[in-house]
């Protein structure tokens, strides 16, 4: 669906995910002790399948596997969050997209490679016009993603409670983004 990206780490696409044939796959990630703050770790297959069918079936929210290499390398979900995950918390504006992501687990260790996924999330993201804004709420806990959102040009805003969690509201804007992009090229 996207385009390749190359980088220093390998080459990263995004396609859409496909709830029943994906399952398996994103099962093992969602529930490794890893990614704790996805708050899935108790899931069976059937929940993430059903939780996945759910988001493709949403008007408002849909989910990516990320390639890298031509491999599924992590998770992306895209919401708009006037109508899912941030409603009544903060005031949206036009262009506003959120995001989440979700690497998969490896004992193989890439240096750059959660940088990269990002930088690959961020660009599909842009690369609809409409986007103006790009808006996450990860818990206040995860101090490693928050200084990767930081790293990409996110700004934080503030702590705000949603039912399952403490969340730093973030944003960043096409240019902030671009402006992290040319100082990592450096």
């Amino acid at each position: 669906m996207s385009t390749p990206t190359g980088s220093p780490t390998g080459t990263f696409s995004i396609r859409p995910l496909d709830p029943v044939a994906d399952g398996e796959l994103l099962h093992s990630w969602v529930t490794d002790p890893k990614a704790a703050f996805w708050l899935m770790q108790d899931a069976k297959l059937q929940d993430v399948e059903r939780e996945y069918m759910a988001i493709a079936a949403a008007e408002h929210h849909d989910a990516f596997i990320g390639l890298h290499d031509g491999e599924p390398a992590f998770l992306m979900e895209r919401y708009d969050p006037a109508h899912v995950e941030l409603v009544g918390l903060y005031e949206p504006e036009p262009g506003d997209v959120g995001m989440h992501f979700l690497t998969a687990p490896s004992d193989v260790r890439i240096p750059g490679f959660t940088r990269a996924v990002i930088t690959t999330v961020m660009e599909f993201l842009f690369a609809d016009p409409a986007a103006r804004r790009v808006v996450v709420e990860p818990d206040v806990r995860n101090k490693a993603v928050h200084a990767l959102n930081e790293a990409v040009g996110f700004v934080p805003e503030r702590v705000i409670q949603k039912p399952e969690k403490q969340a730093l509201l973030s944003f960043c804007t096409r240019e902030q983004f671009l402006a992290a992009a040319e100082v990592a090229a450096v």
